[in-house]
């Protein structure tokens, strides 16, 4: 017997988990020189898909402030607003934020880093020492 969540999850029908197709777009995009058309997206996408779905996730994207458009002909050729690492980072952080338990996530997720992202994290707090939660020295330093 199916489980309703199977489509959402790429279960037996095949279809993508939620978010994902706006993932593979985000990284294309990502991965490119520039502006990119929608065609162009498409492109670079896997599998088989229809133009007019990459014009609708464009769109979303765009509408949700993810994506700048510039002009290009009669359509538009779109760029991401933001970098992929500051991208991640919001949603790390909004993900943290909606937590009741901040200190219980931060010391699960820490406790799951492997070795050498633990040792990253070492070293990037220590260059915040002395530092305000903007990065700005404060009185201490």
């Amino acid at each position: 017997m199916r489980h309703p969540r199977d489509d959402e999850a790429g279960g037996a029908s095949g279809r993508r988990a939620r978010g994902e197709l706006e993932n593979n777009v985000l990284a294309a995009l990502w991965s490119a020189d520039g502006p990119l058309t929608a065609r162009q997206v498409l492109e670079r996408l896997p599998g088989d898909l229809a133009y007019t779905t990459v014009l609708t996730i464009l769109s979303r994207l765009y509408d949700k402030g993810m994506l700048v458009r510039h002009r290009e002909g009669r359509g538009y050729a779109y760029e991401p607003a933001r970098d992929e690492a500051s991208h991640t980072a919001q949603r790390m952080r909004s993900l943290l934020e909606g937590g009741s338990d901040r200190e219980a996530v931060l010391t699960r997720f820490v406790s799951e880093l492997s070795r050498r992202d633990e040792q990253l994290l070492h070293q990037l707090l220590s260059g915040y020492e002395g530092r305000d939660g903007a990065g700005k020295l404060d009185d201490k330093g």
